[in-house]
């Protein structure tokens, strides 16, 4: 089980699926492609179930957020050597509408 608190988690959807992404850049929890379908990555129960990342490789400061009124993620991680802006979304063709969306 992975020793993250929940709370270092963000939540990506698609009105279909959802994956967890922690601050550092590591999607821990990925369902495909429905939210009762089996993980694809589940590092969040097991740090051997698998993940994806892409981060710096030195220390950063790391700051992120939803871009407004969306499940829009903007990682940005900032280093002696320059700032990198990562811009997570999970998007499929044709998403259905969501109940509620506008």
């Amino acid at each position: 089980m992975s020793t993250r608190p929940i709370s270092d988690h963000a939540l990506l959807g698609d009105c279909r699926s959802a994956a967890l992404v922690t601050s550092d850049g590591s999607v821990d929890w990925l369902c495909m492609p429905r939210f009762d379908s089996p993980s694809i990555f589940a590092r969040l129960l097991d740090e051997n179930a698998g993940h994806w990342s892409i981060r710096p490789t030195r220390p950063t400061e790391i700051t992120r957020r939803y871009l407004d009124d969306t499940l829009v993620l903007e990682t940005t991680f900032r280093g002696p050597d320059g700032t990198v802006v990562l811009v997570d979304a999970l998007c499929r063709p044709s998403p259905p509408r969501c109940p509620g969306a506008r």
